[in-house]
């Protein structure tokens, strides 16, 4: 059976990798839902979202150059109001931060006295 873009159908999850998921279609052809096209939220892991043996709705969106389905589970989805935010990364530690306060106040912005500037170049005469 050929499956246009645009289309969706119903499938079987067969196989699920770090980097999405392949489902099966009626008629015995796979395509692969590629891991940004599970959910609009940030998908870490693949197996949070889809197991083998699941049955999933598809919306195909084409074929690559090799003449492979494109799927997405996403497209099938209400988006979201808000795009969702990324989470933030926790503060680092204290003794990090203090490090790093020191070593910008006496790193290159003239602030650090000490000594005069040398000029370049040759002395004058």
């Amino acid at each position: 059976m050929k499956y246009e873009a645009g289309s969706i159908v119903e499938g079987r999850v067969t196989r699920v990798m770090d980097f999405g998921a392949f489902v099966e279609l009626p008629g015995g052809e796979s395509g692969l839902v590629h891991i940004s096209e599970i959910a609009h939220e940030f998908v870490k892991n693949v197996r949070d979202f889809l197991n083998e043996g699941d049955i999933v709705e598809v919306f195909v969106l084409g074929r690559d150059e090799k003449g492979r389905l494109d799927l997405s589970i996403k497209e099938l989805m209400e988006k979201p109001v808000d795009p969702p935010k990324p989470r933030r990364l926790p503060r680092q530690a204290p003794e990090f931060e203090h490090k790093l306060k020191s070593f910008m106040r006496g790193s290159g912005s003239g602030e650090s006295g000490g000594g005069k500037k040398r000029g370049r170049g040759r002395k004058k005469r």
